[in-house]
């Protein structure tokens, strides 16, 4: 089973960096939980490579099904809210406004 992913860890990372000054850093932990997510994804597809027990499999695969569900709804709910606040798709850059907002909360 793969993962699917509409952004890689360096995105993910981008986003975290921009994100995390901000006044609120909601799309950071975002971001953060798709990481996670992935890492509990690639865990369980290395215990399924190791343990070939039928009873093993059968719960390395419902954790990585479960991993992969929520990894996906995160990664929607990360576009959608990337959109409602404007980021630039393409680069991950944090709109202006916003940008405004987090360099006056660090000023003060």
């Amino acid at each position: 089973m793969e993962l699917e992913q509409t952004y890689s860890d360096d995105q993910l990372v981008r986003v975290i960096d921009e994100a995390t000054i901000y006044m609120c850093a909601c799309l950071a932990q975002i971001a953060e939980m798709t990481r996670k997510l992935r890492n509990l994804f690639a865990y369980q597809q290395n215990c399924l490579a190791r343990d070939s027990s039928d009873i093993n499999r059968e719960v390395h695969d419902r954790i990585a099904l479960a991993a992969s569900e929520a990894h996906r709804l995160m990664e929607i709910c990360m576009q959608e809210i990337l959109h409602i606040e404007g980021w630039d798709p393409e680069t991950l850059t944090m709109p202006v406004g916003l940008r405004q907002l987090r360099d006056q909360s660090i000023n003060e």
